[in-house]
């Protein structure tokens, strides 16, 4: 039913039947998270044998180093080899670290901030007003960072294949503008994977700040869930080659791979980039957590490894996203008040409903006990200019809390969108 065509007295009648159904789902005494892309206990439970890998006095690694001590700061050799071909880094340009690439990203930005980065004439700040761009929709977690570091967020539209390069290219002329967040493949949360036209000209461009970074945070590389894996071009190769080997900051983990709070994080860059991390790192500490380090490479020995590990995954994940599209469809399909991308990858599903509407969504589903993630949360600052856009993650509810769940959300969809163009309708908006 396209509800944008309705009459007046039909769209009238349809917001009292909406309304009834409504107070019905809220009298279901729901409690349902689509909040965070978090691993399922399904999903967890497939890297249960990585804790009992190492026996006792199994504590030693390839290149002969005790892991039970100091040191290793660049981390295991074996375990960046096993990595190095899925986030397009050579090994010895790859740093293995702690348990969350957030935490890395913190770190570069934090560092460029009170010391700037190789090629910068100064910290960042002291140049004046810091920005990055921001595609959006987008990952909140970026956002919050750089709002936490007083670092002005600039949004740059995102496209089927990438960020909207045109106006990436008009931006960078300003040598205010230091960096880009880019989740390049599976994208947060559209789903977007680069193109390598896209790809190429991120490595080209010229920027009018000698120490632009590109913020690569991969952290789907290896995370499709229906179809052909969707390759991604190697952006650290072709900025060498276009003559700007310093530019890119490569951000991988294993926290949707293995165990979420206790996996490996990955930085990956030049060699000028990788020693002025390391150089920071060394300065509050001794080095990671090696044994967890070991466990994971004896888990994951080898690329091949990785990608059959990540099938598993994928044959959990993937009836959930159907599931998803399915619902969406049978309830949304031809209304008119809603669009949403039909993931071959990654954790999210992207929503649109009608303008306006997003904020009203997300009260009406929490109101019946199913929590969704703030609108607005996907762009810089919160604030959605379209009120728009939803993340879902159905990642983490079982298939029935899963149906359920969107069963309810569309409902709520269908409610608000129904109450503006009431609202329109009788000239009361």
């Amino acid at each position: 039913m396209d509800l944008t065509a309705l009459t007046r007295p039909e769209l009238s009648d349809r917001l009292a039947a909406l309304r009834d159904e409504h107070a019905r789902l809220k009298g279901r005494g729901l409690r349902l998270d689509l909040t965070r892309g978090k691993p399922s206990a399904e999903q967890l439970a497939l890297s249960e044998p990585l804790f009992g890998l190492l026996e006792p006095g199994d504590h030693t690694a390839q290149d002969g180093t005790d892991c039970r001590n100091y040191g290793g700061l660049h981390g295991l050799p074996e375990l960046r080899a096993a990595f190095s071909a899925p986030l397009q880094v050579p090994v010895e340009q790859l740093v293995a670290f702690g348990n969350s690439s957030l935490e890395l990203m913190y770190e570069c930005v934090v560092d460029a901030v009170l010391f700037g980065v190789p090629g910068s004439p100064a910290p960042w700040p002291r140049e004046g007003r810091t920005a990055m761009l921001c595609p959006v929709p987008g990952y909140d977690r970026h956002f919050g960072l750089c709002e936490k570091l007083g670092i002005e967020m600039i949004p740059v539209p995102m496209t089927e294949s990438g960020p909207d390069l045109d106006e990436v290219e008009r931006l960078v002329a300003d040598e205010r503008v230091k960096g880009i967040w880019c989740v390049p493949k599976y994208s947060n949360p559209t789903a977007v994977t680069y193109s390598p036209e896209t790809v190429r000209r991120l490595a080209a461009m010229e920027t009018a700040a000698p120490d632009f970074r590109v913020f690569w945070d991969n952290a789907y590389a290896v995370h499709g869930v229906q179809g052909p894996d969707e390759p991604l071009a190697d952006i650290l190769a072709l900025s060498a080659q276009h003559g700007h080997p310093d530019r890119v900051f490569v951000f991988g983990s294993t926290s949707k791979i293995t165990a979420a709070g206790s996996g490996v994080a990955f930085f990956g860059s030049s060699s000028a980039n990788v020693s002025w991390l390391l150089g920071h790192l060394s300065k509050r500490t001794i080095g990671p957590d090696k044994l967890n380090q070991l466990r994971h490479a004896r888990f994951l020995p080898d690329a091949p490894a990785v990608a059959a590990h990540m099938e598993r995954h994928a044959a959990v994940l993937g009836p959930k996203f159907e599931l998803v599209d399915t619902v969406l469809e049978k309830r949304l399909g031809g209304s008119g008040v809603a669009s949403w991308t039909r993931p071959r990858g990654g954790y999210f599903v992207s929503l649109d409903v009608l303008d306006g509407c997003a904020a009203r969504v997300v009260a009406l589903a929490g109101d019946a006990g199913i929590a969704l993630t703030p609108a607005g949360a996907t762009f810089p600052y919160g604030a959605d200019p379209r009120d728009r856009n939803i993340r879902l993650a159905p990642s983490f509810p079982t298939v029935e809390e899963l149906r359920d769940a969107v069963e309810g959300l569309t409902l709520c969809v269908e409610l608000a969108a129904v109450e503006r163009l009431s609202a329109d309708a009788d000239g009361t908006r």
